[in-house]
């Protein structure tokens, strides 16, 4: 299936790093225009044509973030990547960091898909559009020692699914990917001894966030899809 997303406009949320640069890619490829919202301006050796990175973007910032998605041409559908893990127990996590998990997972996927919402809905075109978050294998299975990040990414699968119903009628689709451990260069340097093939590679987990996200997505929503690979 040839995903089209030309003369089509895509948020994507932690665009610069390593799943959403994938993303990012996999978009740009199918045709789309890409706007990435950062915490500092690109190296300009990076810069490429339909991707566009808005500097100073903190993420937590609500009005911040108003104005970012204000910013936007008329928009399709938003991806919504950003986030942080911690692994720690119950007993050694403090109130900071668990409020932190909440804040980078949570937080950030509530008020941009908020924003989203609202941008796709000024330009009223009549696929709707598409809102596609990250979730984690963790918040549905169990592992124990990721209090805070499992407890994020739980509410993550909860909004992801009550928005989706809310949304249902304005043909937005919204759904959300559920990886296991990525195969990213971080992850095998944490977890040396690990048998990195069972894990996700980063394009697979793209290709299904692109999938979600794209047109040729005439009727999946509410989902958590499991990216878990082998893993």
């Amino acid at each position: 299936m040839n995903l089209d997303f030309t003369n089509r406009h895509v948020v994507v949320t932690g665009g610069t790093g390593a799943l959403g640069a994938a993303v990012v890619d996999l978009l740009v490829a199918g045709g789309a225009t890409c706007h990435v919202p950062a915490h500092r301006a690109p190296d300009p050796a990076s810069r490429r044509e339909r991707v566009h990175v808005a500097p100073g973007v903190d993420l937590t910032d609500e009005a911040k973030v108003t104005a970012f998605y204000e910013s936007l041409p008329a928009l399709w559908g938003s991806v919504h990547c950003a986030g942080a893990f911690d692994m720690s127990p119950i007993a050694d996590t403090s109130l900071k960091a668990f409020c932190q998990m909440v804040d980078v997972n949570l937080i950030t996927c509530f008020l941009c898909s908020r924003e989203a919402v609202r941008k796709i809905r000024a330009a009223r075109d009549p696929l709707g559009g598409r809102v596609v978050n990250v979730g984690s294998k963790p918040a549905l299975v169990p592992v124990g020692g990721t209090i805070g990040y499992s407890a994020a990414k739980a509410a993550v699968h909860a909004l992801t699914v009550n928005l989706s119903e809310e949304l249902a009628a304005e043909r937005i689709w919204v759904n959300a990917v559920v990886p296991s451990t990525m195969d990213t260069p971080a992850n095998r340097k944490a977890m040396p001894k690990a048998d990195f093939e069972k894990w996700p590679k980063l394009e697979e987990v793209a290709a299904t966030i692109v999938f979600l996200a794209s047109p040729q997505n005439g009727v999946t929503r509410g989902a958590l899809v499991p990216v878990y690979g082998r893993s």
